[in-house]
């Protein structure tokens, strides 16, 4: 039985809830809802005109509700009369197909049938900005390999000390925090869990470290490649199967410390790695990061070739430990949601036709990619992706045909906007209207 939002409210001193789900760009939609009319939300659901935000409606369309699930509430560490709920999206009495949040609940039941449950983890990059989003806060940053600067770290430690606290207070299990390879950038680590859970706390992850930067005079961003000379913000993923409290990806048999289920389900995303770069990297900018050349620091840390290797970073997929990859492809305006359906799709893909994911590889790709020729580039820009996505007919299956057909149309439309904007220089390396339209992505 679900848990009675009104009595936890009063119990928790609660006096608002926000009643939220994202789009399919990842902009997190809100209505901020009383106390007093919890109960009839928690029924009905709050009532949303779809085509205000980036979904494939038309203004005729009904209304759409977001039922929230009780489950995910979180109380607002820093404003604790505000209770967060994530919600799935409903409209004529059935779910919406392309709400990313029952997107993942369709790909965690074809999962299930399995008698699997994939658990995840990611890595959240952002960089701590000017409220102008013109250069990052601290003017002292300026070490050419700034990655685990400790004075630069602890420079910003009243706000990250904040937030770690908050999810300290969450029950997230928060583990390390560190600046990372750009100026101004910084990573904060949590525990891994079932991938939904970790879908919904990356969404209040993102709102929780903006609403906190804010709060101490600074911007945070979590834009791909804010800055070109600077490595950009990836969101990589840790990806595990398991069977209640059996990991099925450990075999301590194996080499690198993973069975063939392991493999396969590694081998089912490589094989869809071009067309799901348009989930995985969805904006304009995602394409500054992917195939970047070296940085300041010395690397661009992301991948540009579909390999895999042991604990090698320089490869889309890395095997830091047994029982366990980490996909190094996604980037951080990457939708929580649809970032793990992509992983499950591709990797259930993977199972049921027993991929075989080719051989690992130890090189540094960086250095040495033309000596593996056969192997295939990420896509160069978002048409690119899309034009893949379009053609892939294994994964219009998987997803339906309409929602794909609708990410694209509405991708489309954003690349449209941008090609046809005449206010801003193309020619820079990165653009003011990558910069107005994916800094708060």
């Amino acid at each position: 039985m679900s848990k009675n939002l009104s009595s936890i409210a009063k119990t928790n001193k609660i006096k608002y809830f926000l009643i939220s789900f994202v789009d399919l760009f990842g902009v997190l939609r809100s209505k901020l809802v009383p106390t007093r009319a919890i109960n009839d939300m928690q029924k009905n659901g709050a009532g949303f005109a779809g085509f205000a935000t980036w979904l494939d409606m038309t203004p005729a369309d009904t209304d759409m509700f977001a039922i929230p699930d009780a489950d995910s509430l979180i109380q607002l560490p820093w404003n604790k009369e505000v209770g967060w709920l994530s919600a799935d999206l409903w409209m004529n009495g059935k779910p919406v197909k392309a709400s990313p949040r029952v997107i993942l609940k369709n790909q965690i039941n074809m999962l299930s049938k399995k008698n699997l449950n994939m658990k995840s983890g990611v890595e959240c990059e952002y960089f701590l900005i000017t409220p102008d989003g013109t250069q990052i806060a601290d003017e002292r940053d300026t070490q050419s390999k700034p990655c685990y600067d400790q004075s630069a770290l602890m420079r910003r430690y009243d706000l990250i000390k904040e937030i770690c606290d908050c999810m300290i207070e969450l029950g997230w299990g928060p583990y390390q925090n560190d600046h990372e390879d750009a100026n101004g950038q910084f990573e904060m680590n949590w525990d891994y869990s079932d991938c939904l859970i970790t879908a919904d706390r990356h969404v209040f992850f993102k709102f929780m470290v903006k609403s906190l930067a804010e709060k101490h005079g600074l911007r945070a961003t979590f834009m791909p490649k804010p800055f070109s000379n600077l490595t950009g913000n990836g969101c990589h993923a840790h990806i595990s199967l398991w069977n209640g409290k059996i990991n099925k990806f450990l075999d301590n048999g194996d080499r690198y410390g993973l069975s063939k289920m392991a493999y396969n389900f590694l081998g089912g995303i490589m094989k869809h790695a071009e067309s799901l770069s348009a989930f995985f990297n969805p904006t304009i900018n995602s394409y500054r990061r992917i195939n970047a050349p070296p940085t300041k620091s010395g690397s661009s840390w992301s991948p540009s070739s579909i390999s895999y290797s042991g604990n090698n970073r320089t490869h889309m997929i890395r095997i830091p430990d047994p029982g366990r990859f980490e996909l190094r492809l996604m980037d951080g305006s990457a939708n929580p949601y649809l970032l793990q359906a992509g992983v499950i799709a591709s990797g259930l893909y993977g199972l049921n036709n027993r991929s075989d994911p080719g051989k690992l590889l130890n090189c540094n790709m960086y250095t040495d990619y033309e000596n593996y020729p056969e192997l295939s580039k990420l896509p160069d820009q978002l048409e690119d992706s899309l034009q893949k996505l379009e053609d892939n007919k294994d994964i219009n299956e998987i997803f339906g045909e309409d929602v794909i057909k609708s990410y694209i149309k509405l991708r489309n439309q954003e690349i449209d906007n941008f090609n046809l904007d005449e206010t801003f220089d193309k020619n820079k390396p990165v653009t003011d209207w990558e910069k107005k339209n994916t800094l708060d992505c």
